[in-house]
């Protein structure tokens, strides 16, 4: 018998997976929705139960993080996943609509391929086996060689755990024999339905390449915005606690601070007090030459690792209290590490001189790397959450929380999840924190309620659609020639109180004047002035305000 290389056993051993997995799947399928919840309970409460052993294993063999915080993330991945979604219809009909007659029939998607991240081994497999099985799937994961004691340990769990609730051999796998042959073989396999892919940006963008449907994470680079009426103690700490959870491997946690210059000093001085280091030139310089690889992207060596690590493998020494190392930076640019994501306590920090100038920044920031990800924003203007929310290109805006729990949707009531989506806008298929009903298709029913007949009828709103109005022509070229700062809902004045230092005698007396009304808003009222005062509001100088207004808009 002639042996067979490792890739070449590798890809029949690949193959043997799809192929049992299919079979696994085709009997899962036909389970009631109950069978498939009880199986899915007892996979989450045994996989909480090893929580700890598997954060050791993960800890030890990777070296990323502290193995206290990814007990926390086991325990997230199995407990509180579970939890959002052990109430959720999945399986036959989910919705049924008697009033409009129409009804929703949960299909499962069949064999899932999982790509497994050395950052998160252990909870992104507890975590995909949830939502895979809850929405009738099969999964096949495909462990990073640098990870793959833990993760097999963890297949082990979960798979001894679905088995025991009476799921069939197959429905959860993974491959063994890791090499690279053997994820292309599970990625470019016609029986597998579709990619859940978390990892780094090359084995994201081979799973797209596949031709297979895929979702997938993307890489974070979230900036963290104090504005000058937050709470700066909390927001502080916020940021540091975020950074330093699982020396800051989780891609939703802070990359950068911006804050206006007016609370620089205060903002600086906390930062001091809760265990920041700021860096000089020469030691940000040393710093920066070890976070990046030659080829652009992150170095290995600084992943997970700690700031009195990471200070002394630069060749500086900090005070032992030292949580966070923070080099003040003026630039953005795809060479400037301090401009992208960094998996570890390490953050450049911009000073800006007030809102719009910090908005540009953000938005630089997440155009270098990041587009679609996650920002973090800490305030108490609620003026300032609506603007950013309008215009900034992510999925997830974070109000006043720690961004790396609050993005998984730990601090916050964001869906519970370990693969974030960064939509078209970075490159992906999803904007959604990934749960189960991203992996199931939604058949519909639906009933006849009109006749043809019917359909030759006049609509009743043929008479008021061939009747444009000025009033339409007018919205329409205002929305064209005014920005969104013009919106009336950024006009009133701000019901919070800014810092002193901040606050001109106009503010303390009137609010927050940084959405004022727009230009066009003080000529038009000058315009309208006259008529009011006269009280001569007639039909005719009503029809001279709106000339007047419209040519000036135009202009």
């Amino acid at each position: 018998m002639v042996a067979l290389d490792k890739d070449l056993q590798s890809r029949q051993l690949a193959r043997e997976l799809v192929r049992n997995a299919k079979n696994a799947q085709l009997v899962y399928a036909k389970f009631s929705q109950e069978k498939i919840d009880s199986i899915v309970k007892h996979i989450a409460f045994e996989a909480a139960r090893h929580a700890e052993e598997l954060a050791k294993m993960a800890n030890e063999e990777t070296g990323f993080g502290k193995w206290e915080d990814k007990v926390l993330k086991n325990t997230f991945a199995s407990l509180r996943v579970y939890e959002h979604m052990k109430d959720m219809k999945t399986v036959g009909i989910i919705n049924d609509d008697k009033v409009k007659k129409v009804m929703d029939v949960g299909v499962p998607l069949g064999v899932i391929t999982a790509l497994v991240p050395s950052t998160n081994p252990t909870s992104t497999i507890i975590y995909k086996t949830l939502i895979a099985l809850k929405a009738g799937n099969a999964i096949i994961f495909s462990p990073h060689p640098n990870a793959k004691q833990c993760s097999f340990r963890a297949l082990e769990i979960v798979k001894k755990a679905a088995l025991e609730a009476g799921a069939p051999a197959g429905i959860v796998d993974g491959v063994t024999l890791l090499t690279l042959e053997a994820t292309k073989e599970l990625m470019h396999s016609k029986d597998v339905s579709l990619i859940l892919a978390t990892g780094g940006e090359g084995m994201v963008r081979a799973a797209y390449a596949s031709g297979t449907p895929t979702i997938s994470g993307g890489p974070g680079n979230g900036p963290a915005f104090i504005e000058r009426s937050a709470d700066i103690k909390k927001a502080v700490s916020d940021i540091i606690t975020s950074k330093t959870f699982d020396n800051g491997v989780i891609c939703a946690s802070e990359q950068s601070i911006i804050v206006e210059r007016c609370i620089y000093n205060e903002v600086h001085r906390e930062l001091l007090a809760q265990g920041a280091y700021f860096m000089n030139d020469e030691e940000a310089t040393k710093v920066a030459s070890m976070l990046l690889r030659a080829n652009g992207t992150i170095n290995p060596a600084v992943v997970g690792k700690d700031a009195i690590y990471l200070s002394q493998r630069a060749g500086f020494s900090v005070p032992t209290n030292t949580r966070v190392l923070i080099a003040l930076q003026d630039t953005v640019s795809p060479k400037n590490p301090y401009s992208r994501e960094k998996l570890c306590p390490i953050l450049g920090m911009y000073i800006e001189e007030d809102w719009q100038s910090a908005c540009n920044r953000v938005v630089q920031l997440l155009t270098n790397e990041g587009l679609g990800h996650t920002l973090v924003i800490h305030t108490k203007n609620e003026d300032v959450i609506r603007q950013f929310s309008l215009e900034k290109p992510v999925n997830r805006i974070l109000i006043n929380t720690p961004a790396a729990l609050g993005g998984i949707g730990a601090t916050t009531n964001i869906t519970p999840a370990l693969t974030l989506g960064c939509g078209a806008v970075g490159g992906g298929s999803s904007s959604d924190n990934v749960g189960p009903m991203n992996l199931l298709n939604i058949r519909k029913v639906g009933y006849g309620v009109r006749t043809v007949e019917e359909l030759k009828q006049p609509c009743p709103l043929a008479q008021e659609a061939a009747q444009p109005t000025v009033s339409a022509c007018a919205v329409s070229s205002a929305n064209h020639q005014t920005s969104i700062l013009d919106d009336d809902r950024f006009r009133s004045p701000s019901l919070t109180p800014v810092h002193a230092e901040c606050a001109t005698a106009q503010r303390q007396t009137q609010g927050d004047d940084r959405f004022g009304a727009s230009p066009y808003a003080t000529t038009v009222s000058a315009c309208a002035q006259q008529v009011i005062e006269q009280g001569d509001i007639t039909e005719e100088n009503v029809e001279r305000i709106i000339k007047e207004v419209l040519g000036r808009l135009s202009k």
